[in-house]
């Protein structure tokens, strides 16, 4: 993917493992407006702590460095050091202020950056800067992730053709909450700082705040969104709703498919779920139902083994904190109708909704039947595979 304005380039670095791509750039000609979105955890890692300062001091970045292999969450004063120390490594060698490099890193907590490879790597990494290079740095990011995840539109903003694409990162610890996970989007439309940020709190609300994979958020969540501006596109500031609710749609159509590459790749998953909420008193209580159903093990599991126990998602519903009338649920298994008016369909309606279950992706319906709130979530299955790979993760 090529956007206009931007190079990238990823390295060997070494961090933790060999002979894998761990450290990436992502480098704009000129200083880009800059907005983010960072993890509601308490415990936040040292470059979420800096990145998260210096946007809200400048609304400005030019760079991004990120890492993998190495979460540095939970490495004191030290580990803050560290992060400030790549970052102006960098600053000198692509001759630009310290305050314009965000900084990002993924991987194991409580372990300290490898400075020594940062520092052998990072003449290399500058020198690597192509316009071409936009899937090594999304190979870089990788973790426990199977795949690499990149998506990308187009949008047309006063007669300008504006692009927008991204990559993302997150296989396991999943949460809602910013989710789990690292992105980072960049695009060419020429757009204010407050409107970019109000823009994408909006699309992250709608899209990567409505996935789970495990129910656990992490220290070092983001999603950066970095605009040069070189689409010449009027400039998005308020005085047009239209133009910005069509920068809106695009961004929302990446972060979207971004959203469900990261569920689709969850940790050990075969499955891919939308759990659709109609019917709610509000869109905040169907939300609520929503998220319970879709971080319910019991529930997950049951979609792993093919198990159309509807059942679980009675309970799950139960105690999501919402007032509803189960004699008014219905719920469905794609277009098979499992529970209705109190009871369950029966045995031979479940072996229909057994078969739904075995497809790779499929949505389950529930309609409260008390008021006009609607709201879906995205989730996945609970396999074996799942605890395999988070019982050594740090092997």
């Amino acid at each position: 993917m090529n956007i206009r304005g931007f190079s990238f380039s990823a390295v060997q670095a070494g961090i933790r493992y060999k002979n894998r791509l761990d450290l990436g750039l992502i480098f704009s000609d000129t200083p880009c407006v800059t907005a983010g979105v960072f993890t509601t955890s308490q415990v936040k890692a040292a470059p979420v702590v800096i990145d998260a300062e210096r946007l809200r001091r400048t609304g400005e970045a030019q760079a991004i460095l990120v890492n993998s292999g190495c979460a540095n969450a939970c490495t004191g004063k030290e580990g803050m050091k560290a992060a400030l120390t790549t970052g102006r490594l960098l600053a000198q060698k692509l001759d630009i202020a310290e305050e314009l490099i965000q900084l990002s890193s993924t991987g194991v907590i409580g372990e300290q950056l490898n400075m020594a490879a940062f520092e052998a790597s990072m003449d290399a990494l500058v020198a690597g800067l192509a316009p071409d290079n936009f899937d090594k740095v999304a190979q870089a990011i990788m973790t426990t992730d199977l795949v690499q995840k990149t998506a990308a539109t187009r949008v047309v903003i006063g007669g300008k053709e504006v692009t927008i694409i991204g990559m993302a990162k997150g296989s396991g610890m999943i949460m809602p909450n910013m989710a789990t996970m690292l992105s980072f989007v960049l695009t060419d439309a020429n757009i204010s700082q407050a409107e970019l940020n109000e823009v994408l709190r909006q699309a992250v609300d709608t899209t990567f705040n409505r996935i789970t994979v495990d129910g656990d958020t992490s220290t070092n969540d983001m999603v950066l969104i970095m605009a040069n501006g070189s689409a010449k596109n009027p400039e998005l500031n308020g005085q047009s709703p239209s133009d910005t609710g069509t920068f809106q749609q695009g961004l929302t159509v990446v972060l979207k498919d971004l959203a469900l590459q990261i569920v689709t790749d969850g940790e050990g998953a075969t499955k891919t779920i939308t759990i659709r909420v109609n019917g709610a008193a509000n869109d905040e209580d169907a939300h609520q139902v929503a998220r319970t159903v879709a971080n319910s093990n019991l529930v997950k599991t049951a979609f792993f083994g093919e198990d159309a126990n509807w059942g679980r998602i009675l309970g799950a519903m139960g105690r999501a904190g919402v007032v509803f009338d189960p004699e008014n649920v219905t719920l469905s298994f794609g277009e098979v109708v499992m529970f209705e008016n109190g009871l369950g369909k029966g045995k031979e309606i479940e072996a229909k909704a057994t078969a739904v279950l075995k497809e790779k992706c499929f949505t389950v319906t529930i309609d409260l039947h008390c008021g006009q709130g609607a709201a879906e979530m995205y989730t996945c299955d609970f396999s074996l595979d799942y605890v395999k790979i988070n019982a050594d993760y740090r092997s």
